[in-house]
């Protein structure tokens, strides 16, 4: 009898088969018990629960192991049994009731009716035993604006944003996959001593700054403003599990950051080996830290110095680093011309292709003068003569003149940056448009604040080819690289993406569900940004990380960026207002022009293949929005979209929240603006200010971090000093030994790719939506982006466009997309745009 009621039973349910793909590491869910799923249904509802009706449980047990691309993935086959009505799965969700977590790649099942339901997950998933809760939810590639949303779903729709969002309170554990705000107030470390105080940037008037995530550490012992930092390591600081790493990116990154660390640990025990002084003696002894050779090996007596300076711990993780280069690899920036980056015209074409090429803007008013009415010491004097026969008047109204100011911003920070052992200046510097459509440096001036308020203490510089005169004019650039190099890492690189963007990634994963459209086309732009951010606030822009060490700016480093975000707009980081904004285009009446502005020059390598990689981000964005909201109405009546911008307004970038120029978000419009803005940023933006880092700053001499002197002056000690050897005074000019190093090794990290990017235009699954519309639109998006390669591989070989090039010979492609050979990239490419701010 109860065989038969099994048996009827039985006959009523379909089953559904599916593959789970989890990244294989040393501890795996096995065999038994140890990971069971449950399918929810979209339509179908208990009436019990209010939730989709649940399939039949079934376990992970007897996977197959698949090597690919270096990474190893454990396939698991499930069945589940479900009601005839059940429909299509909506989502899943699985308990691990293992001893350790594990990576969760992938999902699919297959209905009975064949149709593929895909999954993507990319997540960690924890033992039920630590997060005292039973099971993860995961929900399919199937979007819903929330009034669409499916009735099996909708309460677990809710429910997860709620969980999403905590209670405010409370450290978070690394298990745990809340989403919080809180202020930077865990850069300094006060319970270290007074040195390691730092102020709260956020939540002042003083110190204006975006949000971070929370972790809820207890205050330190010595000031309770300051979050206390992490007993055990400097890494170990709290991540959303969704935001964490892979195990192969992990194992990359730490891999990445051991060799780095291990050239410039070896340099500097070779340099206690040989009584180095602190400064490089010679152009010669720098040169020599770059090397080709792949067969050096460490052994003998600085294998033994290398222990001795290290923990046996570390030094067993680094073993299989020791084979790699002893060196540095050789930079772009001297590969193929040594001497390229003392050229005034190198000089002038890394401010429009170089790592920091959004800064340089049109002059509009001459003599330069400052927010607080101080005009600037450099006369038509001193430039009149190298405007190719133009007069000033002539020269600015045909917009040839173009300015690099680091000037304002700088002035009040330098009574106190020039207290810690460096000479720093506030720059201005003049450029003039030659009609070859290169930028030649036609004067800097360097200030000082006075001894007054409002009063400056300035000195003018100008070209020359020979001589003291030479020499001097060298020194000058030399400064103003310095303050490029700062203003590049602190505010175009740190903040204008890492640090902006992280209120942005905390807003979606709080008030946009995994079920709405706009989640699942921003979710790639956010692939481990605030990881990245974590370790960041953890090594390098902390109380005595490697930017204070390297940077002249040092202790003051962050509170200078807060001094900057006063003058950030979202808005304006939009390419086309950012360029008009600069002087850089102007307004193009053509309809056809989807950018709506024209460059002032065509050989501008960022503004002329950016403006190709925003109109192609932008038409994706417009065509994706499209197909889910069919008017205005549609965008206002979107409560979660409602929500998510109030709270990156009023929360996320809560010190901006009264400003009048954040969109309204009651349009169509408003909606495609803000995201083509923030994909810009998180893709094209960083790509283009960091995977070049190596190439220009790999070489010091070409952006030092620093200068220990000031330019000389006639009747001073230092200028008998640099008339006796000019090279010298240079090179002791220029940063501290293990400060150069340290620079470098750092530029080395970062401008790697690792393996697992997914760059823009690539999705990481191949069933990564169930909607063909939205596969063929970003079809389209794709091959524009090929398009786009084509015509940059173009103008790279165009012997017009010049500042493509440059002295240096290097081709620009930081703003090449890249979408091919996705399975063999990874190291220092100078090219490629990752979806996110991955590093």
């Amino acid at each position: 009898m109860q065989h038969q009621q099994q048996h009827r039973a039985q006959s009523r349910q379909s089953t559904i088969n599916g593959e789970i793909v989890i990244v294989q590491s040393h501890k795996q869910p096995g065999s038994g018990k140890s990971a069971s799923l449950r399918l929810y249904s979209c339509a179908e509802v208990d009436p019990k629960t209010g939730k989709g009706k649940m399939s039949t449980e079934t376990n992970l047990k007897c996977g197959k192991t698949k090597t690919s691309n270096g990474e190893k993935t454990r396939t698991y086959h499930v069945k589940f049994y479900v009601e005839s009505s059940f429909g299509i799965p909506g989502a899943f969700v699985i308990r691990n009731q293992g001893k350790h977590r594990f990576f969760l790649q992938s999902a699919s099942f297959e209905t009975h009716s064949n149709q593929i339901i895909q999954f993507d997950c990319y997540s960690w998933v924890y033992p039920s035993q630590k997060t005292k809760k039973f099971d993860r939810i995961f929900f399919s590639n199937t979007k819903y604006l929330p009034n669409q949303t499916p009735q099996g779903l909708m309460k677990l729709r809710n429910k997860e944003l709620i969980s999403l969002r905590g209670d405010g309170s409370g450290e978070r554990k690394e298990w745990d996959r809340i989403y919080d705000y809180d202020y930077y107030n865990d850069l300094g470390n006060p319970d270290k001593g007074p040195e390691h105080e730092r102020p709260v940037l956020g939540g002042s008037e003083l110190h204006p700054y975006p949000r971070r995530g929370r972790t809820g550490r207890p205050p330190s012992n010595a000031d309770p403003l300051t979050e206390s930092r992490p007993c055990t390591t400097n890494l170990d600081i709290y991540v959303p599990l969704d935001e964490r790493f892979s195990p192969k990116k992990q194992s990359e990154f730490t891999s990445n950051s051991i060799q780095a660390a291990l050239r410039f640990l070896i340099h500097e025990v070779k340099s206690v080996m040989q009584k180095d002084s602190n400064h490089f003696e010679s152009f010669d002894e720098i040169h020599d830290m770059f090397s080709d050779n792949q067969n050096q090996v460490i052994e003998g007596s600085l294998e033994e110095k290398l222990k001795a300076m290290i923990p046996n711990e570390l030094f067993k993780d680094i073993t299989h680093a020791i084979k790699t280069p002893l060196k540095f690899p050789v930079p772009q920036m001297i590969a193929e011309n040594e001497f390229a980056w003392k050229d005034d015209e190198e000089f002038g074409r890394q401010m429009l292709a170089g790592i920091n090429p959004a800064r340089i803007r049109s002059l509009e008013v001459f003599p330069p003068q400052s927010k607080n009415g101080v005009v600037s010491s450099i006369e038509p004097s001193h430039i009149e003569h190298n405007l190719e026969g133009m007069t000033l008047a002539q020269a600015m109204n045909n917009w040839r003149i173009f300015i690099l100011d680091h000037h304002d911003y700088l002035i009040p920070f330098l009574t106190k940056i020039n207290t810690k052992d460096v000479c720093t200046y506030a720059s201005r510097t003049l450029l003039f448009l030659k009609s070859d459509a290169t930028l030649k440096p036609i004067a800097i001036e360097l200030s000082f604040p006075g001894f007054a308020r409002g009063q400056e203490i300035s000195w003018v510089f100008t070209p020359a080819r020979q001589g003291e005169a030479a020499a001097l004019w060298h020194y000058a650039k030399a400064h103003v690289a310095v303050n490029d190099t700062v203003y590049h890492q602190l505010v175009s690189h740190w903040l204008h993406t890492h640090a902006v963007v992280e209120p942005f990634i905390i807003a979606t994963r709080r008030q946009l569900s995994g079920m709405h459209p706009i989640h699942w086309l921003l979710d790639p732009h956010f692939k481990d940004t605030m990881h990245v951010n974590a370790l960041a606030r953890s090594m390098l822009i902390n109380s005595g990380g490697i930017l204070e060490k390297t940077l002249f700016s040092a202790e003051l480093s962050m509170e200078l960026s807060a001094e900057l975000y006063k003058e950030w707009r979202f808005d304006e980081q939009a390419l086309p207002t950012d360029l008009l904004k600069r002087g850089m285009a102007i307004e193009d009446p053509d309809p056809d022009n989807p950018t709506g502005v024209q460059l002032l020059f065509q050989d501008y390598p960022y503004g002329s293949d950016g403006l190709e990689i925003w109109s192609a981000i932008q038409a994706w964005v417009t065509d994706f929005c499209m197909l889910f909201y069919t008017d205005d109405e549609s965008v206002r009546s979107d409560e979660e979209i409602q929500a998510w911008w109030s709270e990156i307004r009023n929360v996320g970038h809560g010190d901006k929240s009264s400003e009048t120029w954040w969109y309204h978000m009651t349009s169509r419009e408003d909606l495609i603006k803000a995201l083509t803005t923030l994909i810009w940023i998180a893709s094209a933006l960083h790509a283009s200010v960091n995977f070049g880092q190596y190439a220009y700053a790999g070489y010091p001499l070409n952006r030092p971090t620093l200068c220990r002197r000031c330019i000389p002056e006639e009747g001073t000690f230092e200028y008998a000093e640099f008339l006796k050897d000019p090279d010298k005074y240079y090179l002791n000019m220029l940063p501290k030994r293990v400060e150069m190093t340290l620079g470098i090794a750092l530029a080395e990290a970062v401008s790697r790719h690792t393996s697992d990017e997914v760059y823009l235009g690539q999705r990481p699954s191949s069933l990564w939506i169930n909607n063909e519309e939205v596969s063929h639109k970003f079809e389209k998006f794709n091959q524009e982006l090929r398009n786009i390669e084509k015509r940059i591989k173009e103008k790279n070989t165009n012997p017009e466009l010049y500042n493509r090039r440059g002295r240096a010979e290097i081709p620009y492609m930081l703003l090449y997309p890249d979408t091919s050979n996705v399975e063999s990239r990874g190291g220092i490419t100078g090219k490629g745009i990752p979806n996110s701010i991955s590093i």
